[in-house]
């Protein structure tokens, strides 16, 4: 569907209903004749969330070109494939393109040429050591991880900048090709473009990639300056 403010088009965008950094985030990104319309859902449970195709069915409402899910599933046990899984499933039920962050993530390395990359994330190690193995797992040679030790996944929306940006300059001084970051509630777009100028490294920022990702799904292949070579480039 295409209006009065969104001429290009409408991208819908679905985020778990704690996270308060998707929605903004998204709306840095947006190039122009372009709105993007929100619906949250609630996660939980081995499908990844029980009210994602409900929730979504409501936000057929506005006729999106395709949905972005603001998720990574990396810090659990083959949550990445269930979550693929459970968006292929909301594609079918609503019948647009369903891209999610995760997989975002693996795409945008991909295009990037990367293959040894550093990881940031917001959890603890022992976290991270399962969000390591899903990274290996999709094809990916991890050579640094750190997270930033939130105590609760309301909390890491909560996660101070400086914490952020030491930890991005602690993984990037690895033989990494890229940086990954994990975890849709994790503030980092605004500081991409500072980042890679600081670190020389590419960064992948997981809302970055998934709005990217979704854009050009939707037929959108602005050049997007200011977040990085992601956007900018791709």
């Amino acid at each position: 569907m295409v209006d009065t403010l969104a001429p290009r088009g409408v991208i819908g965008v679905m985020t778990p209903a704690m996270n308060t950094v998707v929605q903004p985030e998204l709306e840095m990104l947006r190039p122009k004749g372009v709105t993007n319309q929100m619906q949250r859902f609630r996660l939980g449970g081995e499908r990844i969330s029980e009210d994602l195709i409900e929730e979504a069915r409501k936000l057929m409402d506005c006729n999106p070109a395709a949905i972005a899910v603001g998720l990574t599933a990396d810090a659990g046990p083959g949550a990445v494939t269930r979550l693929a899984l459970r968006c292929r499933e909301l594609a079918d039920a609503v019948g647009v393109p369903v891209r999610n962050a995760s997989e975002a993530n693996h795409a945008a390395l991909s295009t990037l040429g990367a293959r040894r990359v550093a990881v940031v994330t917001p959890f603890t190690a022992d976290v991270d050591r399962i969000v390591q193995a899903n990274v290996e797992e999709a094809g990916f040679e991890v050579v640094a991880i750190k997270g930033t030790e939130a105590p609760s996944l309301p909390a890491i929306c909560e996660t101070p900048l400086g914490d952020i940006r030491n930890v991005f300059h602690d993984v990037a001084g690895s033989d990494c090709d890229a940086v990954l970051q994990i975890g849709t509630a994790l503030p980092v777009v605004a500081l991409i473009d500072e980042l890679e100028r600081e670190t020389g490294r590419p960064i992948v920022a997981c809302n970055a990639a998934v709005y990217w990702q979704t854009l050009r799904t939707s037929g959108i292949a602005d050049r997007i300056a200011g977040f990085g070579r992601l956007l900018a480039e791709h």
